[in-house]
């Protein structure tokens, strides 16, 4: 089979190599459509995330669909649980110490045609929706989760501080959840990013270092509820700070490319502001199928670009100059 490694940063390698062995529990699945995460571009830009820095040629990709080797077409969870630690038998799940991760550590990803995966983590794919619906079910897992920590409410002023894919699912996520009003920034740079998030209804502000006040007199002067950190940038914390009213929350979902992130902890604390972080996502595939196949959210209205997998590395490229949206490889 071909797999696509990372060697290092801006370093991705097509290979041959022979397809896996499945392990105990686990089954063969061609991969179908694998999309370049936000996580992943700290990889391929950086060579670490989170202070982890990668030690050998890697196969990145965690967001993916595609079929088992018996013919039953799935999306496949990236996360792979021990199911016996505190956190998991309390459920949570995305919290597990020692969680395996697809494309993390000693587990190569699915930017390669097959992969061997655990059996439990296959999520069956209905009718009507495609391998690349598939994959996009991850990320607006992973924006399920955010509003749920968000605590959105029905007439609730939201905030999406980085309206890529994962915040443009949060934008989504929270008019589902009730939200009454939604605000959204990007970097003008970013045109189509803003254009996206006025599409789902959003006023949207450029960050210019002025978004903050003209979101909060639009919000009504007092402040937003609540505000989503989602660009993985310390300009769009220091935003959603500023933005958020005496007693709301902000969350932030956004993976830093530095290890410190931080807050102005005078206003936070005299405002009362509740702090919550995203880590990934937990049991939200059934509801994210759900709300696919009930047409409540559109999970295609974020993929712009696709490349096979022999132009893995013109992806990543495309991908790491934000040029657009959702960047998907199909092998």
């Amino acid at each position: 089979m071909r797999v696509a490694r990372l060697h290092g940063p801006g370093d991705v390698r097509l290979h041959d190599e022979a397809l896996p062995s499945p392990g105990p529990g686990e089954i063969l699945v061609r991969v179908e459509a694998v999309g370049i995460c936000g996580s992943d571009l700290h990889w391929f830009e950086e060579g670490s995330i989170g202070g982890v820095p990668l030690t050998r040629p890697l196969s990145p990709g965690h967001e993916l669909a595609g079929t088992t080797a018996d013919g039953r077409r799935v999306a496949v969870d990236p996360a792979v649980p021990c199911e016996t630690c505190a956190q998991c038998l309390e459920g949570h799940p995305n919290l597990c110490p020692t969680v395996r991760f697809s494309g993390v550590g000693a587990d190569d990803g699915s930017m390669r045609e097959w992969m061997a995966w655990p059996r439990h983590c296959l999520i069956p794919l209905p009718e009507g929706l495609t391998a690349a619906d598939g994959a996009m079910l991850e990320p607006f897992g992973v924006a399920l989760h955010t509003i749920d920590l968000a605590h959105v409410r029905p007439a609730t002023t939201v905030g999406v501080f980085g309206s890529g894919p994962i915040g443009l699912f949060i934008l989504q996520a929270a008019r589902l959840a009730g939200a009454g009003a939604l605000f959204a920034t990007d970097l003008a740079s970013r045109p189509h990013r803003l254009e996206a998030a006025r599409a789902l209804g959003a006023r949207v502000f450029a960050a210019d270092g002025s978004e903050s006040r003209a979101i909060a007199t639009a919000a009504g002067g007092f402040g937003l509820d609540v505000a989503i950190e989602a660009a993985g940038a310390q300009a769009a914390v220091d935003a959603a700070f500023e933005a958020v009213r005496p007693g709301g929350r902000v969350v932030l979902a956004g993976i830093s490319g530095d290890e410190r992130t931080s807050f102005p902890a005078s206003s936070a604390r005299r405002k009362g502001v509740t702090i919550s972080l995203v880590r990934r996502m937990k049991h939200t595939y059934p509801r994210a199928i759900a709300l696919a196949l009930a047409g409540r959210v559109d999970l295609r209205s974020v993929v712009t670009h696709r490349f096979p997998l022999a132009e893995a590395a013109a992806a990543f490229e495309l991908a790491s100059r934000r040029e657009g949206l959702k960047v998907l490889v199909e092998p």
